[in-house]
This record gives structure tokens, sequence and C-alpha cells, in this order.
């Protein structure tokens, strides 16, 4: 590491906490980790945020108009359909995949406006006490954010930064837009004031998420149990089979209660304001 020198006599000796070369290095991964854990918990405070309902899922699904284009657009390119080279049979099966996936877009913006509207019903104190929060990017993530603006509701976004993604969608609020280096950090933001969560269809990402939060509530490190909803039981039961986890011993018979399997918006939308009433509206 090299010390910066380009700096005015009164600045130096430079002070630790202003050395950009230091606070970037290897040796202060710590510190920048304190960073990601403090200030996004001032900016909440600030902003009277203390309890969201996350929704995740694919950043790479889409609208239904764009997919079909976008499908019809590589359908043209290819010369020869009897004889498609790699990249054709591989553009083509993403954007058939696309049009499959994306009537799961439109269900996120639905189902977002339903409960943020239902959140802002909500009477006296806890008028907009649930907000939704997203993984901040595009797809699943827009959706959910798209869903709240479009009903003047808040939202979160919590980005996280890679080399092949977008960055935050325009949907969030700017004090509500977060940016993230640390996957760890960012899943703790997630879980600390979730109190529901709707996994869309996804890949690793959706997959980590999901099974972080459950393995969380199976092991009782959640005080008041989260609903944990599925959305679309073709693709869920499709790629993931719980049952064999009970069949070899792995979880018990009761864990595949933890979450619920729900294909229809209105029925997300009950359950969930269901389970956030008893939960964490009615006193006891």
């Amino acid at each position: 590491m090299t010390l910066p020198r380009e700096c005015s006599r009164d600045e130096w000796p430079l002070k630790a906490y202003k050395n950009l070369d230091f606070l970037n290095s290897d040796p202060a991964r710590n510190i920048r980790v304190l960073c990601e854990m403090t200030e996004p918990g001032l900016r909440f405070a600030e902003q009277d945020v203390k309890d969201t309902i996350v929704l995740f899922g694919s950043a790479r699904t889409k609208p239904l108009q764009l997919a079909e284009q976008q499908l019809a657009t590589v359908q043209a390119r290819i010369q020869d359909p009897e004889n498609m080279s790699l990249e054709e049979r591989r553009s083509l099966h993403q954007a058939k995949c696309a049009v499959q996936a994306a009537p799961y877009h439109q269900a996120a913006i639905d189902l977002s406006e339903s409960l943020t509207k239902w959140s802002m019903s909500l009477p006296g104190e806890h008028q907009d006490r649930f907000l939704i929060c997203s993984g901040g990017g595009p797809g699943i993530m827009e959706a959910a954010n798209l869903g709240a603006h479009n009903v003047g509701g808040k939202s979160v976004g919590l980005g996280i930064s890679l080399p092949f993604e977008q960055g935050v969608n325009e949907y969030i609020p700017e004090e509500l837009k977060f940016e993230f280096h640390y996957f760890f950090v960012r899943k703790y933001w997630f879980m600390l004031m979730a109190k529901a969560l709707i996994a869309f269809p996804g890949g690793f990402g959706t997959m980590d998420e999901l099974f972080e939060t459950l393995t969380l509530v199976q092991t009782k490190k959640v005080e008041k149990l989260p609903p944990i909803v599925l959305f679309g039981s073709e693709f869920w039961n499709d790629v993931l089979n719980f049952d064999a986890f009970v069949k070899w011993g792995t979880i018990s018979p009761e864990d595949v209660h933890l979450f619920k399997i729900i294909d229809s918006v209105e029925e997300a939308h009950d359950y969930i304001v269901k389970c956030l009433t008893e939960r964490f509206l009615t006193v006891s």
C-alpha cells in the first residue's frame, strides 16, 4: 500500500479515515463491512422504516410485451431453423424462457401494488408500516418497486454491485436506494426488517436468499416467524423437491409447512395480510 502524498501541508500527516488508499485496501475490509452495517441503519431510522415485505426473484424476468418482441427478433435472425448454430439455439432458448416467465413480472407488480395499498390503508400508527423491499435491480426486483411506485407508495431497494447486472432501478426513492458490495451484509438488511418474504422464480441468488431465510426460521433465529410465499407452483415444484428432503431425513416433516406455495396474486395477498395481521398487528 502506498501513502497518498497529494495533499496540502495542512492535511499532512493525513488522518487515517481520510486515506482512501487505506480504506480501499485489504486490511481495511472490516471497516468497509462496518460502514455497510451502519450507514443503512441511519437512513432507515431517518425514513422511519422498520418493517418490510421482501419480494425477490430473477433479474432476467421481463414484461410480456418486451419478451415477445425479443423472441420475434431472435426468430427472424435464424437463417436455417433446421441447422441452427450453438449461439442461435441458446438465444432462442433464452428468448422462449423469457416469454414463459413473463407473467411472473406482471404478478410481482400486481402483488406489490396490492400489498402497498393495504399498508397505506392501515389505521393510525401502523399506516405505511410495511414497505415493499427488493434487491433493487431489474426483473422481478424492478417489478416489485414499480408496483409500490404505481400506487404512490415508498419502497426499498437493496442493490448489489455486480459486473453483469445493471444498477438500482428508477422506481425507488433516492433516500431508500442502497448499493452494497458485500452479499452477506445485504442479506443481513434483507432479513433484519423482513416481516414477510415472497420468492418468485429465480436462479442461484433467489435460492440463496430463500434457503438462508428458511434456515433462520427453521433454527428459530427469528423471534416472530415471517410468512414465506413461493409464488408459482409450476416453477417451484419443478426445480425443488421438498418431499425428498423429508424422505432422506434431512429436514423434519413439519419443516415443509414453513412456507406456502401459491399461484394467484389474490391468494398471496390474503395469506400475507392474514399472517401479518395475526403476528404483528394484533395485540395479544
